[in-house]
């Protein structure tokens, strides 16, 4: 009798939880697929393994371009690689948003960033210096990046570099390189910034050849800062400057440099006499098609890439600060590649005008 009133007794129970489960239908329904979801999963042969214990990103990054985003190959492109080389070496996840064509959306997309609870934003370029300012005021407590530019929040690093130093030392490649005597510039915008690149180029060539001239162009003036992002434009000014008698020619143009590289292989080609370009930023070898290799002679360096990787890992870290990092040549923020051999035996001239110039011997000028 009493195992039996013990029988009674359960199946009351059991009747009873599965009344109070039947008294709302949604409640009953999201009970079962809880329930089951786990099995489904074990009989799957992408998830038979113990349940992972890894742990999720070290930190949340964002990242809003310049004007011409990703693939041009020189700016942007190293902003990215940074950001890509914290992402597989420190764990981090990265979202990267491009501005509208004319960038004045810039403010929008870091507030979205903002919004998404992202632990840095880093914004690529100085033209981002009014809208990260707005936007950082307005949200303390979100760290800030920028490149190529300082501004007021203490929740914001700038990142700026010594462009005219590692122009000075592609300008001493041109000196030393040019059968003619005559090389070229070509500016994206004639402003401040791209004006370090001109006055460290010129004074370079001047150093290796006081007797050579270096011809100055620009593809636009402010406030139009499309001269970025206009390679048909880069390659008109290039084709007048080879037929005016320059050999080199060094851009500091973004995307715009593009058309200098074909300039450079139609100039070779027609003629049968080598015409040199030297590219910017990025090691430009290394990132246009085999058929432009050839006419690249060098690049000025901006380690853009090791910037935003450091300001990232200080994240990771728990070492960041707003303020301002620079990276010269003393910590090869900037420098010349030697992608192609064709500066390989000019390379102890070159180191030795390096070690001059971070010993303070040699004071390189920053303005035309």
């Amino acid at each position: 009798m009493t195992r039996m009133k013990s029988k009674w007794l359960i199946l009351f129970l059991v009747l009873g939880l599965v009344m109070v489960a039947c008294g709302g239908s949604d409640t009953a329904e999201e009970v079962v697929e809880v329930a089951e979801e786990p099995a489904e999963e074990l009989e799957s042969p992408a998830t038979t393994a113990a349940p992972t214990t890894t742990a999720g990103p070290t930190a949340s990054i964002g990242m809003v371009y310049d004007i011409g985003g990703r693939g041009d190959l020189s700016f942007n492109d190293m902003a990215y690689a940074g950001l890509e080389r914290a992402i597989n070496e420190l764990g981090v996840d990265g979202v990267d948003l491009e501005p509208s064509e004319g960038g004045e959306n810039r403010a929008e997309l870091l507030g979205l960033l903002a919004e998404q609870g992202k632990d840095l934003i880093i914004g690529v370029g100085f033209l981002f210096a009014d809208s990260i300012t707005e936007v950082a005021t307005a949200n303390e407590g979100v760290n800030f990046g920028i490149v190529d530019s300082v501004v007021e929040p203490g929740n914001v690093a700038g990142m700026v570099f010594t462009e005219h130093e590692g122009s000075f030392l592609v300008g001493v490649a041109a000196g030393l390189k040019t059968t003619t005597k005559q090389v070229g510039f070509i500016g994206g915008v004639e402003f401040a910034l791209i004006q370090k690149f001109e006055a460290g180029f010129v004074a370079g060539v001047a150093a290796a050849c006081p007797e050579c001239t270096v011809d100055v162009k620009y593809a636009t003036v402010p406030p139009d800062f499309s001269g970025f992002n206009l390679p048909d434009k880069g390659k008109e000014i290039a084709l007048a400057q080879y037929e005016a008698g320059a050999d080199i020619i060094y851009h500091a143009a973004g995307g715009t440099g593009a058309g200098l590289f074909e300039a450079a292989k139609e100039v070779s080609e027609s003629t049968g006499s080598k015409v040199w370009a030297i590219g910017v930023d990025a090691d430009q070898y290394q990132t246009v098609s085999d058929e432009l290799k050839p006419y690249i002679l060098t690049s000025m360096l901006k380690r853009v890439d090791n910037a935003v990787y450091l300001t990232i890992k200080a994240i990771v870290d728990g070492t960041f600060a707003g303020g301002v990092s620079v990276f010269d040549l003393s910590v090869d923020g900037v420098g010349y590649s030697t992608s192609g051999g064709y500066v390989d035996d000019i390379v102890d001239q070159l180191e030795d005008y390096k070690a001059r110039i971070v010993s303070g011997e040699i004071v390189v000028p920053d303005t035309p």
